[in-house]
């Protein structure tokens, strides 16, 4: 997913240039991830993902960010890995961008058909 991030010319493959633009950006991450592992356990659980997610700017109910952490959750312990992490707040950062191009009124709130709803999603996968 990462690596399609930053295939800037769209042939498959990154450059050397492109590489260190995702090395720069995993970077990045992993200093956040590392910020909001508040207890040191080289994961993250939903308080801490609540944080993180604060700190994002997106007020997420408690039910939304369990949701996300058992979405994410591939080892089934209650907690997300550095990996997972990233892409858990890529895509909620996507589908966030997607939606606001809908919400014209800034007030969290949609009226979308089927189809546009399909669309939104299956354009952030």
């Amino acid at each position: 997913m990462m690596m399609n991030m930053f295939d800037r010319d769209g042939s498959g493959s990154i450059t050397f240039n492109e590489f260190i633009g995702l090395w720069n950006y995993i970077e990045k991450w992993k200093a956040c991830f590392q910020n909001y592992d508040l207890d040191g356990s080289g994961t993250i659980d939903g308080h801490e993902l609540q944080q993180a997610l604060r700190g994002f700017g997106y007020n997420l109910s408690d039910a939304m960010v369990q949701m996300v952490v058992t979405k994410y959750d591939v080892r089934g312990r209650g907690d997300i890995s550095f990996d997972n992490f990233v892409q858990s707040c890529v895509t909620i950062q996507a589908l966030t961008e997607s939606f606001r191009r809908y919400d014209t009124q800034g007030v969290g709130i949609v009226t979308m058909t089927y189809e546009q709803f399909l669309g939104l999603v299956l354009s952030n996968r």
